[in-house]
């Protein structure tokens, strides 16, 4: 079982997440290696947002692809190069995620792998068995 909390105590969330969800009784785990805003044919686009759109939607395929859906999501963790818009950046990760809030970070990097990629992202997902 998947529990969504934000602890009383604490500030509110400031975007499209949760602060914790605990995970009890049997489950399986999927954990994503970073997910890039690449094409199938290898291609990826210039701008940042539209990288974040696309690797939004490889970690989707990657879910569908074990039997899990985005309400399955535990943690994403977003590594970005170079300043993008924030509120267009939240409204492209709010409209991947609907109503399902899970525990998000967002990190500002140097530099990614290859000079081209401007966003990675980490995933991990939870389903009860």
């Amino acid at each position: 079982m998947k529990v969504a909390r934000n602890p009383k105590d604490i500030h509110l969330p400031v975007a499209p997440y949760v602060h914790q969800i605990e995970v009890t009784g049997p489950q399986r785990w999927l954990t994503l290696s970073g997910q890039i805003g690449m094409e199938k044919d290898g291609t990826v686009p210039e701008e940042p947002l539209a990288q974040m759109k696309l690797a939004l939607e490889n970690i989707r395929k990657n879910l569908e692809s074990a039997n899990m859906e985005i309400q399955d999501l535990t943690k994403l963790v977003f590594y970005c190069v170079g300043e993008m818009n924030a509120d267009q950046r939240k409204q492209i990760i709010s409209d991947f995620l609907g109503d399902h809030l899970p525990c998000t970070t967002l990190i500002y990097v140097v530099a990614l792998a290859a000079p081209t990629l401007k966003v990675e992202i980490d995933a991990w997902a939870c389903k009860e068995v």
